[in-house]
């Protein structure tokens, strides 16, 4: 999978994977990294191949064709097409017209070709987006996987605004999630994992100005990346990055709330300054275990696995800390 790059055309993003797993988006995206530029040419994928940049993990065949199955059969769900202005003329199509999958045999392979009328979705592309196939495919939650391939869009802005049903149809969030729910079950996983990525995500709910305030939209903010950032050799960010990562986000938006505190002056900004305090707090505990020796001893083990934060990096974290609560 080294080097692996995702790359087609925009109008992909548009379309909601309704009810695609994890499983299913790796396979997915593997393949449409591998159809690119290849016109309408049927290209042939070995088990083995698929696997790999998959990042699948079971091993035996009969389950790897089952959830072949399952993705095709999703995708033949998944309806292309355009419609004129006026909506006079319209066009449906999906976007693979050939899948074959052949356990038998001596080399199971997949061969697939692209239909004719989807060509343009992932060759001699004008207007694209692309991304590590590795750092996709290695994201947890399919909330980030989704998130990640929208940012993306917008790597070199920093920033993007979402129509509340737009976002939710994008991501495929169930009907029946409250607000709370959203947070919990979608945000958070969404921030932990792409926090390290994004450099100071930040999402920002927007309300009507009405009776009961309801969320109309959402504006994701991160720091742009470069035209030309590399995105070879891409992996998805360990535990430990999305937690250094995710501190000090949090940090740097409660300082920029308290700055705001301080102009407006408003009861609700100071209900939230505080709350924000309660949960630094939480995160230093985390951050700085001195329960007992048997903690301690466990996170040396951890540490020497992967690296933790430098003493220049702890004691700057905790003078911003003592700072914000001045």
């Amino acid at each position: 999978m080294a080097n692996e790059i995702v790359k087609y055309h925009h109008e992909l993003n548009t379309i909601p994977l309704r009810k695609f797993s994890v499983v299913e988006m790796n396979l997915f995206f593997s393949i449409v990294s591998r159809m690119r530029d290849k016109g309408d040419k049927r290209v042939r994928f070995s088990f083995e191949e698929l696997k790999e940049l998959s990042n699948y993990k079971p091993t035996a065949n009969a389950r790897f064709v089952k959830d072949l199955k399952k993705t095709y059969d999703k995708l033949m769900d998944l309806r292309f097409g355009r419609t004129s202005k006026d909506g006079l003329y319209s066009e449906r199509f999906v976007l693979f017209g050939y899948f074959e999958i052949n356990g038998k045999a001596d080399e199971p392979y997949v061969d697939i070709q692209i239909f004719e009328k989807a060509v343009p979705l992932l060759n001699n592309l004008e207007h694209w987006v692309r991304y590590s196939l590795q750092q996709f495919s290695e994201l947890q939650s399919s909330y980030s996987k989704t998130m990640f391939r929208l940012l993306k869009q917008w790597r070199t802005v920093g920033k993007v605004y979402f129509e509340k049903e737009d976002l939710y149809e994008l991501l495929d969030i169930p009907k029946s999630y409250r607000e709370s729910n959203i947070d919990q079950f979608v945000f958070t996983p969404i921030k932990q994992e792409l926090t390290p990525i994004f450099k100071g995500l930040s999402i920002t709910k927007h309300h009507a100005k009405k009776r009961g305030r309801p969320v109309i939209g959402y504006t994701f903010t991160f720091k742009p990346e470069i035209n030309k950032a590399d995105d070879f050799n891409k992996h998805a960010p360990t535990k430990e990055e999305q937690r250094i990562a995710l501190a000090l986000t949090n940090d740097q938006e409660y300082i920029d709330k308290r700055e705001k505190f301080k102009t407006s002056g408003d009861i609700d900004d100071q209900i939230e300054i505080l709350q924000r305090k309660l949960e630094i707090l939480e995160q230093v505990k985390e951050l700085y275990p001195t329960n007992s020796k048997k903690s301690a001893k466990k996170e040396q083990v951890a540490s020497s696995e992967q690296p933790f934060l430098s003493e220049d990096d702890q004691n700057n974290l905790l003078g911003e800390l003592g700072n914000m609560f001045k």
